[in-house]
């Protein structure tokens, strides 16, 4: 018996360090900062002690000090934003797995002892599950493909959050720019209804006139407060998805958005493009890979899927002294009488053809999801560049034309401020298509490795004057 024992003991000494000495120097996570980081331009960080939350602090209170940026707020994010260190936890435990995976079952040891007519028996027995042994490449393979797959949904989870993390960042930039054109035109609504009083007191503007130019300024008053409402809404989500809270809630942000591009990048063969790189897809790929892996795991084992090797010595002791000693070796396998592993074959085969059929169809998906988003990035360029070329260049024009007939009272002031106000709603809007090209923008990368939805921006109504002349 102790021959058997020594040799299994180091058999199976071999084979777990053959199994764990990759996992266990493989935390995965490095291999997830170097795809994601030259996407996203940031450096996601695991925090996983106090002195990783330590530095974590120094690190975004020094980020905190200038005005944030896309990029600095995504790594502020990947700092502090505790939903994605979750993601880093459920690639532990599918590294868990793979240490699981590596491993053979452990061997199980059992003692007995009886006495009776003089003589003193002690049997000792040692299984060894053969089973386990002889699928221990395929079910090591098999969780190497998992964590692989759990590797691509955790660099997901990241691309996700630097994608949301942008888009929040333009609307929260976006409803403060939008602010600061309301105030300008807060001042002339004011300016027009002090002037109405003015002339009303000298009997040259009649009461009904007053009354729409005092309208005016309220309403103003009105669309400016929902403007300041929808800015600190749009900054709370913002702080949200950044993990900030306390004093660091007082961040601050440019006072308005980028300019556009002169022109739009080249964009060449990106179905293929997002078809290679798309980590979601590569995940499920992982994934179809090892069902693959269990479906012939399953067929191999069909009519046996339990054998157990057994040593077993028996030594027995006389009153006389004298010892005997017997030692056996032998094989438990389960007999296939009633379940013949149907069912097992069955559900592996099953889930296989669902897992290929989902894949074909996240193909599908992705390459809507690209032509979508591409649309979407040309389509909101164009908008915004016939704003910023066409229609904001005649809004100017059409406000300076109404200034010299109002100085040559060829034109009454009403008249005057309505064609100034309808210029200062095809400034909001023109913001508003800046924020949603750069959101699309933002999108049309995200689209390519993940991240993304695919979707184009969701347009927001801006708080803006009414384009109604008053009279």
């Amino acid at each position: 018996m102790s021959g058997l024992s020594r040799k299994f003991s180091l058999a199976t000494l071999l084979l777990l360090t053959m199994g764990l000495g990759g996992c266990l120097s493989d935390t995965g996570f490095q291999s997830v900062v170097e795809l994601t980081a030259p996407e996203i331009g940031a450096q996601p960080v695991q925090i996983s002690n106090d002195e990783d939350a330590a530095l974590a602090q120094q690190k975004t209170k020094r980020l905190l000090r200038a005005p944030l940026t896309q990029t600095t707020a995504v790594q502020v994010a990947l700092l502090n934003n505790r939903a994605v260190q979750a993601s880093y936890n459920e690639l532990g435990l599918a590294r868990a797995d793979v240490i699981r995976g590596s491993i053979p079952n452990n061997p199980r040891f059992a003692i007995a002892k009886s006495q009776g007519s003089g003589e003193l028996e002690i049997e000792r027995e040692l299984i060894v599950g053969v089973f386990s042994l002889v699928t221990l490449p395929t079910r090591s393979a098999i969780a190497q493909e998992k964590f692989k797959a759990a590797q691509m949904r955790t660099s997901e989870a990241i691309l996700r959050l630097s994608v949301d993390i942008k888009r929040q960042y333009l609307r929260a930039v976006a409803a403060q720019e939008q602010i600061h054109v309301l105030e300008q035109a807060k001042k002339i609504t004011d300016a027009q209804a002090d002037l109405a009083r003015k002339l009303g007191a000298t009997g040259a503007l009649n009461k009904l006139d007053q009354t729409r130019d005092y309208a005016q300024a309220a309403e103003m008053d009105r669309q400016l407060a929902l403007a300041r409402l929808n800015q600190t809404l749009e900054r709370e989500k913002l702080t949200r998805l950044l993990g900030l809270w306390g004093p660091q809630v007082n961040y601050s942000l440019p006072s308005k958005l980028p300019n556009l591009p002169a022109r739009l990048k080249a964009s060449n063969d990106l179905e293929a493009q997002a078809l290679t790189r798309r980590v979601e897809l590569i995940a499920d790929r992982h994934n179809l890979d090892s069902l693959a892996l269990s479906l012939g795991l399953s067929q191999a084992t069909q009519l046996i899927s339990d054998a157990d090797l057994i040593g077993r010595t028996k030594q027995t002791s006389t009153q006389s002294g004298d010892q005997t000693s017997m030692r056996t070796l032998g094989l438990e396998v389960e007999l296939p009488l009633f379940d013949l592993g149907a069912a097992k074959k069955l559900e592996a085969e099953s889930l296989y053809q669902r897992s290929a059929n989902m894949l074909a169809d996240k193909v599908i998906t992705i390459r809507s999801q690209t032509r979508e988003a591409h649309a979407a990035y040309r389509g909101t360029w164009e908008i915004a560049r016939h704003m910023e070329t066409i229609i904001l260049p005649l809004r100017d024009q059409i406000q300076q034309e109404s200034l010299l007939h109002y100085n040559g009272m060829l034109k009454d002031l009403s008249a005057f401020i309505a064609d100034l106000r309808m210029n200062i709603l095809a400034q909001l809007q023109f913001i508003e298509a800046k924020r949603n090209f750069w959101i699309a923008e933002s999108e049309m990368r995200a689209v390519l490795i993940g991240g993304g939805s695919g979707a184009g921006p969701v347009d927001a109504a801006p708080a803006a004057p009414s384009d109604t002349p008053a009279h």
